[in-house]
């Protein structure tokens, strides 16, 4: 038997709410199937909202996150989701790198304040 998950149960699970899980769905990110009116996922459904939050966590659009979960659904498609995903990757890295640099200088900014505040 296959197992499944109701709402409740991946909303505990994950510490999101039922109605990020209903957006998710509505994006066409996550496909449950209708028993009455319960929503049922599946194990795919699980890992595609896994996948969904960790690049959430990342960064990632959740238009990045629909275009890496179709290049998985896709025959053949791993190649060309590692490709994305590691463009991906390493603009996300460059773009948190600039945003160091950014609190770096605003931080020595406010230390050089503060200095001049206690003389």
């Amino acid at each position: 038997m296959n197992k499944t998950y109701s709402i409740s149960d991946l909303s505990k699970e994950f510490h999101i709410t039922s109605r990020t899980i209903r957006h998710y769905e509505d994006l066409g990110l996550l496909s449950p199937v209708r028993k009455g009116t319960q929503r049922l996922f599946n194990a795919g459904d699980h890992v595609r909202l896994s996948l969904i939050l960790r690049g959430k966590r990342i960064g990632f659009s959740l238009n990045e996150i629909r275009e890496i979960i179709t290049l998985y659904d896709q025959p053949e498609g791993e190649e060309q989701q590692t490709s994305f995903l590691l463009d991906k990757v390493y603009e996300r890295r460059q773009k948190l790198i600039l945003q160091r640099q950014d609190i770096q200088k605003m931080l020595s900014e406010l230390d050089d304040i503060e200095e001049k505040l206690n003389k």
